[in-house]
């Protein structure tokens, strides 16, 4: 039952952190300053040390007092109490299932916490996702992928009007990006869609199409097209669950094996 325990405390401290602090629904654009707020707080109440930091003046680096790492220890004994009073009269199976259903609870949370947003498709976070991007389509690809063979997708041609560029976060930590190039004829194409291995199961690629889906419709377009390799297995099914159906090639990517679109 050891191994319950631990998944059970670990479940419940996330859990129980999240609401104590009111961050579930909360909205993340306000977690700078909400940050803030606690800081000075636990600086006052002596379970925090923060200094600037070495290289960076604006920076502030928080430490554990000797009086805050008593807090924790007593904290994570409670949780781990809690969840044995839980647990003990339950059997093996009965366990399984609550731990599966915190577990749930818990990535439910962090699914409501993503925010996607339009950005700059040179910004910071914006770079850092498309390397990221490069860099798994590079393992994953038979042949690797090199972006230079690649159709090209310029910032430019990303900014509005000329298309869109969104990137996902997940407690303000980049974790994904997609984009809409904007073609004639009332067609768009659906460029450089990636969710990091950490935040898959969030249903966060659903959401960047969606949002992308929704610039094209701004942007007045009626078709919108996509073409991915035959390794991206994943990201077929998110498509095809969406609507979108495999068409005859419509460009020479050399990287495409299916070539799909869908009306809007």
């Amino acid at each position: 039952m050891a191994g319950h325990w631990a998944k059970l405390g670990c479940c419940t401290k996330s859990v129980a952190a999240a609401t104590r602090s009111g961050t579930c629904g909360r909205d993340w654009g306000s977690i700078p300053s909400y940050l803030s707020r606690l800081l000075r707080s636990l600086e006052r109440q002596g379970l925090v040390r923060a200094q600037p930091a070495p290289n960076d003046g604006r920076v502030r680096r928080a430490t554990l007092t000797r009086k805050g790492l008593g807090e924790i220890a007593e904290l994570d004994r409670r949780a781990d109490a809690f969840a044995k009073s839980v647990l003990a009269p339950l059997s093996a199976a009965q366990r399984e299932r609550l731990v599966e259903a915190m577990a749930e609870v818990e990535r439910l949370i962090q699914a409501s916490a993503v925010q996607i947003q339009a950005e700059a498709p040179d910004s910071a976070d914006a770079r850092w996702c498309l390397t990221e991007y490069f860099r798994e389509l590079a393992d994953r690809f038979e042949a690797g992928f090199d972006p230079a063979r690649s159709i090209p997708a310029s910032a430019d041609e990303l900014t509005p009007p000329a298309g869109a560029f969104v990137v996902a976060r997940l407690y303000g930590r980049p974790i994904g990006c997609g984009a809409l190039k904007v073609k004639d004829r009332g067609i768009g194409e659906i460029k450089r869609m990636w969710v990091g291995p950490d935040a898959r199961g969030l249903g966060v690629g659903r959401r960047i199409l969606e949002k992308l889906e929704d610039f094209a419709r701004e942007f007045a377009l009626s078709v919108l097209r996509l073409e991915t390799d035959r390794t991206l297995e994943e990201a077929q099914a998110l498509y095809r669950k969406c609507g979108y159906l495999e068409v005859e090639p419509f460009n020479d990517e050399p990287y495409a094996h299916h070539w799909i679109e869908k009306k809007i």
